[in-house]
């Protein structure tokens, strides 16, 4: 399938205008698109660099969903320490962020105009890992040691919140950062001990290093704590309802069908991205459905207004986040599907 280019954001803007205004709409609700002479197009940076977390857009170009919702994507691939800037200067339209690392960035006066419009995954997916037979087996021997983790990432912004919360002192233990493709490979070096990323790129972790995995969630400890969303920013949202409902739907759709297909989803993203291992996609997708379904009734994308007001007050009880945080400061639960 033809992947598309992307427009300069001035072109963009003047597209979409002319795309909404003819509609006289501003129903948040209607998926739209379909109704219009030729598909919209937007970017979407992936969250993680090239994992199968992300294999879902690649699954809406190759089977149409994009297309059949009236949009034209373009999938590019992104880093956690660069994607809402991406997205807040107009460079791509959508992104998926780890929602609880965003909270605290919300918190501390960043980016914010980013708001959450579907969830990916429901809980926080963040874990050390730390090789068998290495000696740490519990929080506690993380001191003395060295841990790998991606640059900007919401490993990095918890580990202190973990620490407090799992007793052990942070302050003796070393931080090593660095790019999210290439942290197995930081361990398989010895440059780190251990790991903090997420726990369902286990199978790509083993697989790079050659040694099993003992898994220590961040879950484990701080409880209720959100996963991941895609977002756009508010004023995209405001000004192109139809279009951003359009996306959060197809989005859902192909992250449905990649839960549903994980071998074809490896398959589709591989012919993309040829130096992806479709083994280790496969077991990450197959890791990440139950974070993806957990929801009431296993409805995907759901952002539950009342969990997300419980989070606010587990990172406030730990001291990472300001009071006077709300759930409408990040999340746009007009459009964020409902439980």
């Amino acid at each position: 399938m033809r992947r598309s280019i992307a427009l300069p954001a001035a072109a963009l803007a003047v597209l979409l205008a002319a795309v909404t205004g003819c509609s006289g709409s501003d129903d948040k609700s209607d998926s739209g698109g379909s109704g219009s002479a030729e598909p919209v197009k937007v970017t979407y940076v992936t969250g993680f660099g090239t994992g199968g977390h992300d294999a879902f857009a690649y699954v809406g170009l190759d089977k149409g969903f994009f297309r059949d919702a009236g949009l034209d994507v373009q999938v590019e691939t992104g880093q956690p320490a660069t994607n809402r800037q991406t997205v807040e200067a107009g460079k791509a339209q959508f992104t998926y962020v780890d929602l609880t690392g965003h909270m605290i960035a919300t918190s501390n006066g960043q980016f914010r105009d980013i708001r959450a419009i579907a969830a990916v995954h429901q809980n926080t997916l963040v874990t050390i890992f730390a090789p068998e037979g290495s000696g740490i087996n519990a929080p506690k021997d993380l001191e003395g040691k060295k841990v790998g983790a991606a640059k900007a990432s919401v490993s990095l912004t918890l580990m202190p919140a973990y620490a407090k919360l799992a007793g052990f002192d942070m302050s003796k233990v070393t931080m090593v950062e660095g790019d999210p493709q290439g942290l197995a490979g930081l361990l398989k070096a010895k440059k780190v001990d251990a790991l903090s990323t997420f726990i369902i790129t286990r199978g790509t972790v083993e697989r790079v290093t050659g040694q099993k995995m003992i898994a220590m969630p961040f879950s484990d400890r701080l409880t209720d704590l959100l996963g991941t969303a895609i977002v756009t920013t508010d004023k995209f949202a405001k000004e192109h309802p139809k279009e951003t409902a359009a996306f959060r739907d197809a989005a859902l759709k192909s992250l449905q069908y990649t839960i549903d297909h994980p071998q074809e989803a490896a398959e589709i993203m591989k012919k993309h991205l040829p130096t992806i291992n479709v083994e280790s996609t496969v077991t990450e997708i197959t890791l990440m459905k139950p974070y993806v379904t957990s929801a009431p009734g296993g409805k995907i994308g759901v952002i539950d207004e009342q969990r997300t007001a419980r989070a606010i007050a587990i990172l406030e009880g730990a001291g990472m986040i300001k009071p006077g945080l709300k759930p409408s400061d990040f999340v746009d639960f007009d459009i964020a599907p409902k439980v």
